[in-house]
C-alpha cells in the first residue's frame, strides 16, 4: 500500500520558483537589476522540495531547512528571495518574517538585498511599503533584528531566516525564534550558513543533526538538510574538489577566484583553515598552526653588527610576565634599504625555575643563558630591576623610538622607564588590538623579511604558538596548550614591537588607534 502521508504538489513548487524568477532580481555586479533566474541546484535541492512537499492536510512537510554552503554561491540573494516569497505570496495573514544573524549588521545584509529587490520590481514596489528597517505588505511584515535574545520573546514568527548561523555566540536567539513559530500553521525556520569552527555552538549542533537526518540515522521528516562540502581527505588544490563543495562553481563563483584563494593558502599557511572552512565548507578548529619551522628558519641568517643596527630605527616590545614566569623583550630594527627587519629577542627567568627539573619542564634554560638568549636572575622570582637595566642599556645603544608593553604586570617597571625618558605605549592583549600586528608579523615572516639569527629560544616558542581566529577573522597568538613546556612570550613581544613600527609609519596617534592612555 502506497504511503500517502506526504505528497508532492508540483504546482506549489512551481509557484515558488515562478515568484522568485518573476519578481526578484539580482542587486549587485554585472547582473544587477536583471531577473533572478534560479540555477538547477537552487530549484531542485532547495526551493522545489521546500515548497512542493506537502502533508496530507495540504500544509508544508518541511518546517526547518538547513543549508550549509560555501561563500560566493549566492546565499544572500536566495535568502532574500525566500523571505519575500514568504511575505508576499505564502498566503499567511499577519505573517512576521524575521532576518537574524550574529548581529544586526549581518542580519541587514539579507534584508538590504530584499529591499533592493522590491525597489527593482514595479509590482512589489506598488504592493509593499519599504521602510528603513521593515518591509510591510498588508498586515504582514519582514524585518531584520539585533542579536539580543532577551528582547525577542514577543514575536509570532511565520518565517525566520538565519544568516551565517555559525556566528551565533550562543543558542539563546535561535531557541527564542524557533519557539516563536509555535502558533503558526506552517512556519519555516531557514538557516543558510558556511561551516564554522566552534564545535560547542548551536551551529555545530544543527549541522550534526542535519548530517544525521541526511544519512538516515535520525528520522525527522520535517527537517530538510542541504549540505554542500568537500571531505577533509580531498585534495584542496584540485578543481574537482572546488566543484564538489560549490554547487555554483563555474557560474556564480568563478575558477579564478579559487585559483587566487588556493595560492594564498599556499603562501600563508595559517590561511589554509580559513580556505577550507569558507570555500570548501569543511569544519575546522578555531586554533590554527601559525608559522611552520621551515618558514621561521628562512630568517636564520646572522644579524648585522651592533654598528649597523645603531643606524637603524628600532621598536621595542615588552611581554612582562609575573615574577615567577618568563619575560621577553624584543627589539625590531627596520632596514628600509634592504627592505627587511632585524629581530633581537632577549628573555629573563629566575634561577629557581631555570635550575629545577620540576619547574623548568625539561627546558634547558641554562644552555640558552650560556648562548646569550636568556638572562637567569638569581632567586625564586624575576627581579624587574634586571629587566629595566637591560632596556635602559638598549635605549642608550640603539635608536629606540618607543616600546609597546602588555599592561598587566607592568605598572612599576613602566613608570621607571618613563622616568628614563623612554616612550612607552600600553597595548591591551585582546584579539581586536592584536589582530593587525599579528597579521603584519605573519606576512613579513612568511615573506622571509624578518632576520632573527636563528634564535633558538624564539624558535622553540614559535613552535608553541597557534593562532586563534574569531568569526570576523581577527587573529591572536596563543599557546598550543597550558603546559609549562609551552611558552610564547618572545613571539608576543615581537608582535608588540611590530605594532610600534606599524603605527609610527601610519597617521594617527596611539591613543586613537588603541583606545588607551599612554604613560
Amino acid at each position: 500500500m502506497a504511503d500517502t502521508t506526504y505528497y508532492f504538489d508540483a504546482a506549489s513548487a512551481d509557484r515558488a520558483v515562478n515568484f522568485i524568477e518573476t519578481f526578484c532580481t539580482h542587486v549587485k555586479g554585472e547582473l544587477g537589476g536583471k531577473p533572478f533566474l534560479l540555477e538547477d541546484w537552487q530549484k531542485d535541492d532547495i526551493i522545489r522540495p521546500l515548497f512542493g512537499w506537502k502533508r496530507a492536510d495540504g500544509r508544508r512537510k518541511y518546517r526547518t531547512c538547513y543549508v550549509e554552503i560555501p561563500r560566493k554561491n549566492g546565499k544572500s540573494n536566495l535568502s532574500a528571495a525566500i523571505a519575500l516569497y514568504m511575505l508576499f505570496s505564502d498566503g499567511e495573514p499577519g505573517a512576521e518574517i524575521i532576518s537574524a544573524a550574529g548581529d544586526r549588521q549581518q542580519a541587514n545584509i539579507v534584508f538590504s538585498v530584499a529591499q533592493e529587490m522590491v525597489y527593482n520590481n514595479a509590482e512589489l514596489r506598488k504592493r509593499g511599503k519599504v521602510y528603513r528597517n521593515q518591509i510591510q505588505y498588508k498586515s504582514s511584515f519582514y524585518k531584520s533584528i539585533s542579536a539580543e535574545a532577551s528582547t525577542k520573546h514577543g514575536f509570532n514568527c511565520h518565517a525566520v531566516i538565519f544568516d551565517e548561523l555559525h556566528t551565533q555566540p550562543n543558542r539563546d536567539l535561535f531557541d527564542v525564534l524557533v519557539t516563536s513559530t509555535g502558533a503558526r500553521t506552517q512556519p519555516l525556520i531557514m538557516a543558510l550558513t558556511t561551516a564554522g569552527h566552534d564545535r560547542n555552538s548551536i551551529c555545530w549542533e544543527v549541522h550534526e543533526y542535519a548530517r544525521q537526518v541526511k544519512e538516515g540515522s535520525v528520522k525527522d521528516e520535517t527537517f530538510l538538510p542541504v549540505l554542500y562540502a568537500a571531505d577533509a581527505t580531498d585534495d584542496w588544490t584540485q578543481e574537482e574538489t572546488w566543484k564538489k563543495a560549490n554547487p555554483g562553481y563555474g557560474t556564480i563563483c568563478r575558477a579564478e577566484y579559487f585559483e587566487q584563494e588556493v595560492q594564498k593558502a599556499k603562501n600563508v599557511p595559517s590561511y589554509l583553515n580559513t580556505f577550507l572552512r569558507l570555500n570548501l565548507n569543511i569544519w575546522t578548529s578555531a586554533e590554527q598552526a601559525w608559522i611552520p619551522d621551515d618558514i621561521f628558519m628562512r630568517g636564520a641568517d646572522p644579524l648585522p653588527s651592533d654598528e649597523v643596527l645603531r643606524g637603524l630605527p628600532c621598536y621595542g616590545g615588552l611581554d612582562l610576565a609575573s615574577t615567577q614566569d618568563l619575560t621577553a623583550f624584543a627589539l625590531l630594527f627596520r632596514d628600509d634599504e634592504a627592505d627587511c627587519f632585524y629581530l633581537k629577542v632577549h628573555q629573563f627567568v629566575n634561577s629557581e625555575k631555570a635550575e629545577s627539573k620540576k619547574l623548568n619542564a625539561g627546558i634547558d634554560y641554562l644552555r640558552w643563558a650560556e648562548e646569550g638568549h636568556i638572562t637567569v636572575i638569581p632567586g625564586n622570582r624575576t627581579d624587574y630591576r634586571y629587566i629595566k637595566e637591560h632596556i635602559v642599556q638598549a635605549a642608550a645603544k640603539y635608536d629606540l623610538r618607543s616600546i609597546g608593553y602588555d599592561p598587566r604586570f607592568s605598572t612599576y617597571i613602566v613608570s621607571e622607564l618613563v622616568a628614563e625618558d623612554i616612550v612607552m605605549h600600553a597595548m591591551a592583549q585582546n584579539i581586536t588590538t592584536m589582530n593587525g600586528p599579528t597579521k603584519e608579523f605573519e606576512m613579513q615572516m612568511l615573506s622571509g623579511n624578518i632576520v632573527h639569527g636563528g634564535n633558538e629560544v624564539l624558535r622553540w616558542q614559535m613552535g608553541c604558538a597557534v593562532v586563534y581566529m574569531d568569526v570576523n577573522e581577527n587573529k591572536r597568538v596563543v599557546k598550543e596548550s597550558y603546559k609549562e613546556s609551552k611558552k610564547v612570550d618572545g613571539v608576543i613581544a615581537s608582535i608588540i614591537a611590530m605594532n610600534e613600527y606599524v603605527h609610527e609609519r601610519t597617521s594617527g596617534s596611539f591613543d586613537e588607534f588603541l583606545g588607551v592612555i599612554s604613560l
